[in-house]
């Protein structure tokens, strides 16, 4: 698949400058959430506590799509430790995010200038940096695609798109 531009995932530096640049609390939360779990941004400022399992490590989210549009699409994506705590610390007082799609958007822009990224850094970037990650961790694209919530391989296929040093690494690696 030929290399995208436009969404260009962090580099696994560019990821470290952007979670050690987060102060605050809920800084950590959305950049880190995003970063760990690769939810759509709708899906986490939409986030209710009864949508974590947290006994078994994962977020159930009924998310894009569904017949005619109405969130039925039912997945299960992991939930990691580090992202636990700050869950578990925002819930503890709430029962639903309560942070606005906007308000991500604009946090994690701010996070991203305090870490000195140069390259456009979205809440969709952090998701695509989370699929690359997966993949450079040995996760199956088949496993990635339900992580995503994708129906088709491609999409999927999509978020995978390396630096051409990223794959010359990979390559010199494994050759």
């Amino acid at each position: 698949m030929k290399y995208q531009h436009r969404r260009e995932p962090l580099s696994a530096e560019e990821e470290d400058r952007l979670v050690n640049a987060c102060k605050t609390q809920d800084e950590k939360l959305i950049v880190w959430t995003l970063l760990d779990t690769g939810m759509r941004v709708s899906e986490f400022a939409s986030l209710k506590a009864d949508r974590i399992l947290w006994q078994e490590k994962r977020i159930m989210l009924y998310g894009k799509g569904g017949k005619y549009g109405k969130r039925s699409k039912r997945r299960v994506i992991p939930l990691g430790d580090r992202t636990r705590k700050l869950l578990e610390i925002h819930f503890a007082s709430n029962d639903q995010m309560g942070i606005h799609v906007r308000t991500i958007q604009r946090v994690v822009l701010k996070v991203a200038n305090r870490a000195r990224i140069s390259k456009q850094v979205t809440p969709h970037v952090l998701r695509h940096t989370f699929a690359v990650r997966c993949i450079q961790k040995g996760i199956s694209t088949r496993a990635l695609q339900e992580f995503l919530g994708h129906n088709h391989l491609s999409t999927t296929e999509w978020y995978l798109n390396l630096s051409p040093e990223e794959a010359l690494g990979e390559f010199h690696r494994k050759w």
